[in-house]
């Protein structure tokens, strides 16, 4: 297992992350594995927390991380504001977000993926791909 720092630095993590490719793999396996360090802490990470600015979230569903790379809300529905905290940043800060929501990504295999989330799982999975844009809360 390879835990990694959480990043705090707001300029890195204000940059748009670049698509993730099988290279990117082993970044993934460091970012599940950060999650999974952090369990109680976080409900979800974007690589670019640990320094990687590719696009890849982790995140629980219920006990289990899930690895996202390179995922797309291809749907969203029922607008509301939650207030949100972060580790890379102090505090908590109002953020729109979508009660349920539908993603396409790559799995761990490079195999599209499409699956709709709802409430708090779909919030946290905006959040992080928040991150992967450069959009801080």
């Amino acid at each position: 297992m390879t835990a990694k720092n959480i990043i705090h630095d707001v300029t890195f993590l204000s940059k748009k992350s670049q698509a993730a490719t099988k290279a990117d793999l082993p970044n993934a396996t460091d970012l599940r594995d950060t999650l999974m360090a952090n369990q109680g802490r976080a409900a979800g990470l974007a690589a670019n927390m640990i320094g990687v600015d590719k696009q890849i979230i982790a995140f629980f569903v219920g006990p289990l991380p899930v690895v996202m790379l390179n995922p797309i809300i291809t749907s969203k529905s029922g607008l509301y504001t939650a207030s949100e905290g972060c580790l890379s940043l102090t505090g908590e800060r109002p953020a729109k977000r979508y009660r349920e929501i539908t993603v396409q990504y790559d799995n761990l295999n490079f195999e599209k993926q499409t699956q709709t989330f709802t409430d708090f799982t779909a919030e946290v999975i905006q959040h992080e791909i928040d991150h992967c844009h450069g959009i801080l809360i």
